[in-house]
């Protein structure tokens, strides 16, 4: 470094410029709040979202429910299934089979229409339309019944 580049050097560090500086905290002041976070939407399964590859497994995981006898939690995963997936008709057949075996006839025969109406030329249609009609006497049986206490 020649003189002239030294002294202009020392002139700009005198002169107390403040890139060059530390930052100066005062500790009796107390730090700024954080701003304000913007409030997370709420995580609801009113829209769908297509989602192939988490509707299979939520249809697989539903499966395994069904066949432990935990139909409240295999027809939770056939919900879930249905939102990642509306198209999808697998779910439905199974949700209504969950529910024919809690005994909620109703709810079993609204997701067996909605599988024949996502699937009307099914292989099982014949079938599923024989159940639909059982069921519907069950829960028109069930609705005549008196309350138990």
């Amino acid at each position: 470094m020649n003189r002239p580049s030294r002294i202009l050097f020392a002139t700009f560090l005198l002169a107390g410029v403040p890139c060059l500086g530390a930052q100066q905290i005062n500790p009796t002041i107390p730090p700024l709040p954080p701003p304000p976070e913007e409030p997370a939407a709420p995580v609801a399964l009113a829209e769908p979202a297509f989602d192939p590859y988490h509707a299979a497994k939520s249809v697989e995981v539903g499966t395994f429910y069904l066949k432990k006898g935990d139909y409240d939690a295999a027809i939770d995963r056939f919900v879930e299934a249905s939102h990642y997936q509306p198209n999808l008709a697998k779910p439905w057949k199974l949700m209504g089979e969950a529910y024919e075996k809690k005994h909620e006839y109703g709810k079993a025969v609204e997701s067996y229409k909605k599988y024949l109406v996502l699937f009307p030329h099914a292989p099982d249609a014949a079938k599923i339309t024989k159940q639909i009609v059982e069921l519907e006497e069950k829960a028109a049986q069930e609705s005549s019944k008196p309350p138990s206490r």
